[in-house]
């Protein structure tokens, strides 16, 4: 879209946000659940529909644009976008990337719309980090496939109507080489969820277990119609969602920040405000600089990406220095509060809660670590 209608756009998610879901947090919190008049809202805003192309209904923000909206999204409590994450990453683009014309045509058009919620089901109860490990198998039978299989913390796996899932369909290649990725309807017979998990935070985004028993699947619902493929598709869309995440954390680094300078400026100790001890301005100005950091990180990869670079080890520095960033923001938040931060009625007791996950999801630090150290390595060899 041209600059001044995504103006416009990114305007009105602020004003949502600031009018809308900031004063719903405590409710959200409190019943652990997003109100689906809110859900409703964000379908008609067509936040669901941010990253899918024009061409199929969807907004088509380039990856900046849409860091820019996630950014806005997450000043208010993580689990609303939540509500989205899952469609408008990580459960709808590779399709996006990798899928069919017909694969294309019959859901790309119901992600954008908010009809069809989208989950990504990669994780598996002896396969996180190791993804290349997966245990799940579907075996083929004539013109389709037999998958059986568990899935472990699949986000919005109650409300999702598809699922973007990881399979080994290869039995004789090891490793990343025998996944195959599915596009697999939530209600097909076979399919049963396991209770909702109870986390440290992030309080209203469920997650659940994913139980397939011999659950049956065209073969024309492999993503892109060619089996063997399904790992490479979760790279891709693991680089793009590094960013998304990185988004995330931007937003939420925001909020923290308002919410620290706003109380040091308004608590008094010794008769006067903490915002003039220097060790208080200290950690807030720390904060800025991770702050600032982050965003400008941000802005560089997301621009790589949309100019079609090479940016797997850009992607992976981001997400690390985003989550271990925001990390330390919520921490000094805490401190800054003093006794009040670790109390539940004050928001940054949450979102300390809430930041944790961060550095966990989307491959961990040290996953990031490791992706990153390997491609400098192979980099220096191949330049020797």
């Amino acid at each position: 879209m041209d600059a001044e209608t995504f103006g416009l756009f990114r305007s009105t998610i602020r004003r949502f946000v600031n009018e809308r879901l900031i004063p719903a947090e405590d409710a959200v919190e409190e019943a652990d659940a997003v109100p689906d008049s809110i859900v409703n809202e964000m379908r008609e805003m067509g936040l669901f529909g941010i990253s899918v192309p024009e061409a199929y209904g969807g907004l088509g923000c380039t990856m900046s644009e849409e860091a820019a909206i996630i950014r806005e999204l997450t000043r208010a409590s993580v689990v609303f976008r939540s509500v989205i994450g899952t469609t408008v990453g990580i459960g709808s683009q590779g399709i996006v990337m990798d899928g069919t014309e017909a694969q294309k045509q019959e859901w790309l058009p119901k992600f954008a719309t908010g009809e069809a919620i989208a989950s990504f089901g990669l994780t598996e109860p002896e396969a996180g980090s190791d993804a290349a490990s997966l245990r799940t198998v579907a075996v083929r039978d004539g013109d389709t496939y037999r998958i059986t299989g568990t899935k472990r913390y699949i986000t919005n796996a109650p409300r999702a109507n598809v699922f973007t899932l990881m399979a080994r369909t290869e039995a004789d290649v090891k490793g990343a080489g025998g996944i195959s990725a599915f596009i697999l309807p939530a209600d097909t017979p076979g399919i049963t969820l396991g209770k909702p998990d109870k986390k440290m935070g992030q309080k209203g985004s469920v997650t659940t277990d994913v139980i397939l028993d011999d659950v049956v699947v065209p073969a024309a619902n492999i993503i892109g119609g060619v089996p063997g493929r399904g790992f490479k598709t979760a790279m891709k869309v693991l680089d793009r969602g590094r960013i998304h995440i990185a988004a995330v954390a931007l937003g939420m680094c925001e909020r923290l920040i308002e919410m620290s300078l706003a109380y040091a400026m308004d608590r008094k100790q010794f008769g006067e405000r903490i915002a003039n001890f220097q060790l208080v301005q200290a950690m807030l100005a720390d904060m800025k600089v991770d702050m600032l950091t982050t965003e400008a990180l941000m802005q560089s990869v997301a621009a790589k990406f949309d100019a079609g670079e090479a940016v797997s080890l850009e992607c992976s520095a981001l997400k690390l220095h985003a989550s271990e960033a925001v990390g330390r923001i919520a921490d000094r938040a805490v401190q800054i509060y003093g006794g009040a931060g670790y109390m539940a009625e004050y928001k940054v007791e949450r979102f300390y809660r809430d930041v944790r996950l961060l550095r966990i999801y989307e491959g961990t630090t040290q996953i990031q670590q490791t992706i990153i150290a390997k491609q400098m390595i192979r980099q220096a060899e191949a330049a020797a």
